[in-house]
């Protein structure tokens, strides 16, 4: 990847960054300044404060103002705060004072009292400190260093105009006797939010302005080389490029003693096909025919796969999120881009009906990177391979694609992303999220997380069977590999990457449907044994690339894959074992006349 486009992309996230954050103050200011409108305050709900003591005291002004006011800053301009009182018990009446703090303590000097230290209010919880004393004070109101007062029975207001300086707050019955119990709110009005709110909504702008074109030329130039293409850099030789739709896998011979999924060092360097698989199972080598007429599986665009390493650590899945913390530092930046860029695409196919080449390959890559990342260590943990820091296809035995789209609809980009693709997110929901329950506690119903996902728990299975057996139980890995591809389909579609609507079922196991050979046509029952020098029906299209001197198809037939590739097994009992792969010398014919 390009040095100067990553530190664009980089530079660029901060930027944008920044920008929503001050925006986002921009709207809990405006909000505020809102509530205050006509001269209203900003207030606290009414709850009980109570102490086994002479008088209740805060030691800050702030404690009643929501953190708002700091002892010593200039607030003679700023506006004022609003406190709100009575007693729980009628028969008696409220007093509530601010004075300076000084002053406070010289009037309640060895006078038992009770100082609110800390208050939260979702849900409601006070923290009270207790200063123990015998004296017993004088009646507050008559004082005359209180800056405000108010006293009286029933609901008693007090407002005040902020000014600098360290101030105290004190509520007590106003015959001063012991103990206080009084249902208080308190309220702040400032002038300063409306000039906040302007300053943070540009300085967001300003900061989006400068960020978002940054993501945009930094994507565009990571994705202008094509994360799909081989080359330097890639981890793909020139010329070994990772088989397309339709192409068969470049597979090797299954050596002997070998595991499925286990790599085949006997195959081409930089194949992405260089898992072998036993005669027989569903993976590379093996023939996928069907009968004539039979209906080929429906192929989405969006393709995963994913090869497990059958000499895994026992251990090492215990450490690879630790291991992976680089890669997510990176991820976090690459998802903010490609969220961005997802947006940019988004105007640029409803006006153009055209997703932009180069952003569609950035996002691809990132969606790949990303699941390398999550294959080692989170979501299938199936290799100790480290993953590569490219966008780019490689030999890594996990990789994603996406088929470029010509045309997009506008229509459907309007709706897909959100409307159309519900009932997905719904079942991704399930797969993914935790089970919540509600409990209802200070008053208020807050939902608490009760157990993992399903595909965390499933993770979390076989890395426990690893640990104890040494061995990942394969039903398991198949299963996780559907899921994730199910989720990985569904994401391609939200991003907008392709109309093709995800289909609602398991593609199971390592193998992408749409990464298999086209399908052939299998013999009829009773036919010809198929050995050296026989073939397939007449007609029938060959479905990987020619191999071996002397091999071909039958005449007309069109190869489905390019030639070129490493020659493909020979079955151990001389019949056809995969589509295209046929015996030396041996060419297609047809049935017996």
């Amino acid at each position: 990847m390009k040095a100067g486009r990553i530190v664009m992309l980089v530079i660029g996230s901060l930027c944008a960054l920044l920008g929503l954050g001050l925006l986002a103050g921009a709207g809990v200011a405006g909000w505020v300044n809102y509530q205050q409108r006509d001269g209203r305050y900003f207030i606290t709900p009414s709850e009980q404060f109570s102490g086994n003591s002479y008088a209740l005291t805060t030691p800050r002004l702030d404690l009643t103002t929501g953190g708002g006011v700091n002892d010593g800053v200039p607030m003679d301009f700023a506006g004022s705060v609003l406190l709100r009182g009575s007693t729980t018990d009628p028969g008696k009446e409220i007093f509530i004072g601010i004075a300076p703090r000084a002053d406070v303590a010289s009037y309640l000097a060895g006078v038992q009292r009770t100082e609110i230290v800390d208050v939260r209010f979702r849900p409601f919880r006070a923290l009270y400190r207790d200063v123990n004393g015998a004296k017993i004070p004088a009646n507050p109101a008559p004082q005359n260093f209180w800056a405000a007062s108010a006293t009286g029975s029933g609901e008693q207001e007090l407002t005040w105009n902020l000014r600098s300086g360290a101030w105290a707050v004190v509520v007590m019955n106003a015959d001063a006797s012991s103990p206080v119990s009084v249902n208080l709110q308190a309220g702040a009005r400032t002038d300063l939010l409306l000039p906040v709110f302007i300053g943070l909504l540009i300085g967001g702008l300003v900061m989006l302005l400068i960020g978002v074109p940054l993501i945009v030329l930094g994507a565009a130039g990571l994705g202008r080389s094509g994360p799909g293409q081989g080359g330097t850099g890639s981890g793909v030789p020139p010329g070994y490029l990772p088989a397309q739709p339709g192409q068969q896998y470049q597979a090797g011979a299954y050596p002997p003693g070998t595991a499925p999924g286990q790599q085949n060092t006997s195959a081409m360097p930089g194949t992405v096909a260089a898992y072998a698989a036993a005669p027989g199972t569903q993976y590379p080598v093996t023939p996928y025919p069907v009968m004539p007429g039979a209906t080929t599986p429906y192929v989405y665009p969006a393709r995963l796969h994913g090869y497990l390493d059958p000499n895994l650590s026992r251990w090492m899945w215990l450490v690879k999120w630790f291991l992976a913390i680089p890669h997510l530092i990176i991820l976090f930046f690459l998802w903010f881009a490609f969220g961005v860029v997802t947006i940019v695409a988004w105007f640029a196919i409803l006006f153009t009906a055209r997703y932009p080449r180069s952003l569609f390959n950035f996002n691809v890559g990132v969606i790949r990177w990303n699941w390398r990342v999550a294959f080692y260590a989170f979501s299938a943990i199936g290799t100790d391979v480290y993953p590569p820091f490219t966008l780019a296809r490689t030999d890594y035995p996990a990789d994603f694609d996406v088929d470029y789209p010509e045309r997009l609809s506008r229509g459907l980009v309007l709706v897909k992303s959100w409307l159309l693709a519900i009932p997905h997110l719904l079942i991704i929901g399930v797969l993914t999220g935790t089970a919540t329950t509600w409990v209802f506690q200070g008053g208020e119903w807050e939902p608490q997380s009760v157990g993992i996902s399903l595909l965390g728990l499933l993770v979390l299975i076989a890395g426990v069977i690893l640990l104890f057996t040494g061995q990942y139980w394969r039903g398991i890995f198949d299963l996780l590999l559907g899921l994730n591809r199910w989720i990985y389909r569904v994401i391609a579609y939200v991003a907008l990457m392709r109309d093709e609507y995800p289909p609602f079922h398991l593609d199971m196991g390592p193998i992408d449907p749409g990464e298999l050979p086209v399908p052939a046509y299998a013999a009829p029952a009773g036919g010809p044994a198929v050995g050296p020098g026989a073939g397939g029906a007449a007609g029938a299209p060959a479905a990987g690339p020619a191999v071996g001197p002397g091999a071909g198809g039958a005449a007309g037939a069109p190869a489905a894959g390019p030639a070129g590739g490493p020659p493909a097994p020979k079955p151990p009992d001389g019949s056809v074992g995969s589509v295209g792969a046929v015996g030396e010398g041996s060419r297609d014919e047809g049935p017996p006349r």
